[in-house]
């Protein structure tokens, strides 16, 4: 009975080991013909070069979207925890069932296709809120997708939280904005950081809703399109791998930050 058991563990743990490398596979082949050093996208290789990422740092065009990038990520990221924070601390103080009832309303966001929301968000500020498209409203486009997120990192962590150190500090006459920024901030600080470079992996990454509602100008994301569309240059390669880097090392850096396990 026991040895069957193994056997069948084996199997499962082979069959996951397979499922994941089919779908890891892809990435690894993007990094991997990053530095090919011929044009073409085939096996075997034919030598390693950095060429690709010194004609991709030589583009007019890439400086321009890294540098919008970067902006519509860190300040998408900024709102996300400032909105996401006053939320989840709003929700610990809540019976669970009626947080949780809260926290699915708006989590929302991250089960509709971004197709929708692209969609949806573009005809909200052009035909009623009336505003030109640009890179502000691309930056509250990811606020939409990636608020959930650090909503639900942050209620994870508040929903253990001590609450008897803040009433203490309220007893001994402390405001609420005081005991917050003495007692609670400091102890979720690790948290906020890490769900921050999440929302942040989320708007590097994001092309739908950047694509529908930034109007001039390009992304990361929305310069790889560009660029597929007009040729398979190799550079294209080395965007991704830079954009794999980028979100990768900022999801593994923010889940031990935040210690999040759910």
């Amino acid at each position: 009975m026991m040895k069957a058991q193994q056997v069948s563990d084996l199997v499962w743990r082979g069959l996951i080991l397979l499922i994941s490398g089919f779908m890891a596979l892809p990435l690894l082949l993007v990094v991997l013909f990053s530095f090919n050093q011929s044009a073409l996208t085939s096996l075997p290789l034919t030598g390693l070069t950095l060429d690709w990422y010194r004609k991709l740092f030589a583009k007019d065009a890439f400086w321009p979207a890294l540098e919008n990038s970067l902006l519509v990520g860190f300040a998408a990221a900024l709102l996300a925890i400032v909105t996401g924070t006053l939320a989840a601390l709003a929700l610990s103080r809540f019976k669970p069932r009626q947080a949780g009832i809260l926290i699915n309303v708006l989590s929302i966001p991250m089960m509709m296709p971004a197709l929708i929301i692209g969609v949806s968000l573009m005809s909200y500020f052009v035909r009623f809120l009336d505003v030109p498209l640009g890179l502000w409203t691309v930056v509250l486009g990811h606020v939409v997708i990636a608020q959930p997120f650090v909503v639900l990192i942050l209620y994870a962590r508040l929903a253990t939280f001590d609450w008897s150190a803040v009433d203490s500090a309220r007893d001994l006459g402390a405001s609420p904005l005081q005991a917050f920024f003495t007692i609670t901030l400091p102890i979720i600080q690790p948290t906020i950081v890490g769900a921050g470079l999440i929302a942040l992996s989320i708007s590097l990454d994001d092309f739908v809703i950047a694509f529908f509602t930034i109007g001039a100008g390009n992304t990361l994301p929305t310069l790889v399109w560009g660029l597929v569309r007009t040729s398979l240059d190799p550079t294209i390669n080395a965007i991704a791998t830079l954009l794999l880097a980028l979100s990768i090392g900022s999801t593994i850096l923010a889940l031990r930050l935040s210690r999040y396990r759910g």
